[in-house]
């Protein structure tokens, strides 16, 4: 069995979403000066880093991350690499021969590239996912999409009614964003994405592992 971290790590010059909170790391109590214990004080906002996106996100009234199936967050999930420079699409996910009992989908893009170095700018032309990519997805009866930047989103549609998440988060597909896919190859592995379990959250930072139990590296589709 091998074990494949895909979270991002949370430290303070990381990047995030224009206008959220930045992360803040400051350490309360040291050992180094005297006391019993390290403990440090954390803030950030709930879309910080790995992160889980639940329908109240964008649809009052709905699920926040504590509701959640947890049934929806562990299982069968599917890698799938996009030779894309914008966009995925409807037509992409037709093409990319998805087994018909697939309901967790991980897009790996150029996107995973930009993890590297550990940048601390946030890039806005990312590869997001299109509406008909959206509607695909609820068509097919998928529960969770997951992408290798910070929005399943087209940034300049985050402000102009973000069609793509009100879409699936009307249908209640949990989106993953801000996944690392760099070290991951196609394939088929156990998703284990768990958030922290913020009362009535809106968002929540999660530890995202793939598992897969064939240690030749995902196996065929």
């Amino acid at each position: 069995m091998k074990i494949y971290d895909i979270s991002l790590t949370i430290r303070p010059d990381m990047p995030v979403w224009p206008g959220d909170p930045g992360v803040t790391i400051e350490r309360q109590s040291s050992i180094d000066q005297g006391d019993t214990a390290n403990v440090s004080r954390l803030a950030l906002g709930t879309h910080t880093g790995t992160h889980l996106d639940p329908p109240v996100h964008f649809v009052p009234g709905r699920k926040g991350v504590d509701k959640l199936d947890l049934h929806t967050l562990v299982g069968p999930a599917y890698v799938v690499e996009f030779d894309v420079e914008e966009a995925i699409t409807a037509a992409e996910l037709e093409a990319a021969g998805l087994p018909d009992d697939a309901t967790r989908l991980l897009c790996k893009t150029r996107n995973s590239q930009l993890w590297a170095g550990d940048p601390t700018e946030f890039a806005t032309d990312f590869v997001y996912l299109s509406p008909d990519a959206a509607e695909w997805l609820v068509d097919h009866g998928y529960q969770l999409v997951g992408v290798d930047y910070l929005s399943v989103e087209k940034f300049e549609m985050a402000g102009q009614g973000a069609p793509t998440h009100h879409i699936l988060l009307n249908a209640e597909i949990v989106a993953v964003e801000g996944l690392n896919l760099a070290g991951v190859s196609e394939g088929r592995y156990t998703l284990v994405c768990l958030p922290l379990k913020i009362q009535a959250g809106d968002g929540a930072p999660c530890r995202a592992i793939l598992i897969d139990d064939d240690v030749s590296g995902g196996s065929d589709r």
